[in-house]
């Protein structure tokens, strides 16, 4: 690890931090049978893994990808056990590999000229809006019928404004009075806060913490592998690299900086991908850049890399303690549901961002159509399947934004424009 001074506060945000990767991280392994306990340490181990190739510099947290999710189960119906799906994940992350080598011999102007920001602009807008019906479910109380039993969605919605106003007061005001420190932790303080609230209602169900342990390990286990499994999941890693890239450039327009120059996107793929095969290897899910990693930087103005890092040391630690990793589970949805709404609105707000400050003229009509397309497709619920492929929402409109794009030569315009000094 890059030598770095550690205090207090670094440490608090770093726990910060793990609270916002927590409930995604965990949500894979509850929706697919895998062990919640080996996810978090997965996602701790890869995103150490992550930062040593990246160099130390890119702030990201890798946690469970949502789209292997279709693969694992699928996976696990047809060859008996969810084993196998491991194998087709391992090697996956080896297409990453692969991929990354390719892009290392690939000029930076080049990937430019593919990615444009009449083109990630729109990415970045996706990524946000995408989520933003999980923000809704969560703050209706989809996922807490204890809640809705007792308060109705009303009630719901009551915890999830009363979570998210206390995120806004804690961001703007805290600051004012002085406390400049708290200001940058609105996403902790304004979970705790809603937690208690919600407890103080009486919805907030403590079965899971009685039943779990102190200490113990997880459960690691080992893949399997079968051609029929390989050819399920390797092909939607050709998805997940497109929304790799997608939040490696969100993340570099929240701290200002080009990480597909520095330290490559090729780096940034192969630590993606060595982290996803050693998931796999101990029985973790794939491993994923994290678009809630992007909206807590924006959100809190943490942007030391080595906050993330301390994250994924408290997600190892929590891997290991399962009556700790029980209470953060018996946060309620719409507590979550506050909170993620500030988060997923500020990506789509750097996407918008982006192409703002890159002078996008959507005057243009090449560049309109491209951008236009592109939302179209990726909100609007357009799927294909190409063979074992199958393209939708981000990856299917990345896809599209991207050949059109080379089909039209906008780039060629927007060159002309500024010599023009239009």
């Amino acid at each position: 690890m890059a030598k770095e001074k550690i205090n207090a506060k670094i440490v608090i945000l770093g726990l910060q931090h793990t609270f916002v990767m927590f409930g995604a991280t965990v949500l894979v392994p509850i929706l697919t049978g895998l062990d919640i306990a080996v996810a978090l340490f997965a996602a701790g181990i890869g995103t150490l893994i992550f930062h040593v190739v990246t160099k130390f510099k890119v702030p990201v947290f890798l946690g469970s990808s949502f789209a292997f999710i279709p693969g694992i189960i699928a996976v696990t119906a047809s060859e008996g056990s969810i084993a196998y799906a491991l194998g087709g994940i391992l090697v996956a992350g080896f297409l990453y590999i692969i991929v990354a080598f390719i892009f290392r011999f690939v000029s930076y102007d080049t990937i430019h000229n593919i990615l444009p920001p009449h083109v990630t602009g729109p990415m970045i807008i996706m990524i946000g809006l995408i989520l933003a019906p999980v923000a809704i479910s969560n703050a209706n109380g989809t996922n807490s019928p204890q809640i809705l039993a007792a308060m109705g969605p009303n009630g719901a919605w009551l915890i999830a404004m009363f979570t998210f106003a206390l995120g806004i007061f804690v961001k703007i005001y805290f600051e004012k009075f002085g406390w400049k420190f708290a200001s940058n932790l609105p996403v902790l303080l304004s979970l705790v806060g809603g937690y208690l609230f919600a407890i103080v209602l009486g919805v907030v169900d403590f079965t899971l913490i009685k039943e779990a342990a102190w200490i113990g390990l997880p459960k690691f286990m080992a893949p399997k592998f079968s051609f029929t499994a390989i050819t399920i999941m390797v092909p939607i890693a050709i998805v997940t690299m497109v929304e790799h890239f997608g939040d490696v450039l969100a993340i570099g327009n929240v701290v200002e900086k080009d990480f597909i120059k520095d330290p490559g996107i090729h780096r940034t793929l192969i630590g993606d991908g060595i982290a996803t095969s050693i998931s796999a290897l101990i029985g973790g899910p794939a491993n994923t850049t994290y678009s809630e990693n992007t909206g807590a930087v924006a959100l809190t103005g943490a942007t030391n890399p080595v906050i993330m890092r301390i994250a994924a040391l408290f997600a190892i630690v929590l891997s290991l303690i399962p009556k700790f990793t029980a209470l953060i589970a018996t946060i309620p949805g719409p507590v979550i549901g506050g909170i993620s709404i500030l988060l997923f609105g500020m990506i789509s707000s750097i996407g918008i961002k982006n192409m703002v400050d890159a002078k996008v003229n959507l005057g243009n009509p090449k560049l309109l159509i491209i951008s236009a397309s592109m939302l179209v497709l990726g909100l609007g619920g357009a799927s294909f399947t190409i063979g074992k492929v199958q393209l939708s929402g981000l990856g299917l409109a990345a896809i599209f934004g991207v050949v059109l794009n080379l089909i039209l030569r906008p780039h060629d315009i927007v060159k002309t424009e500024k010599k023009k000094g239009k």
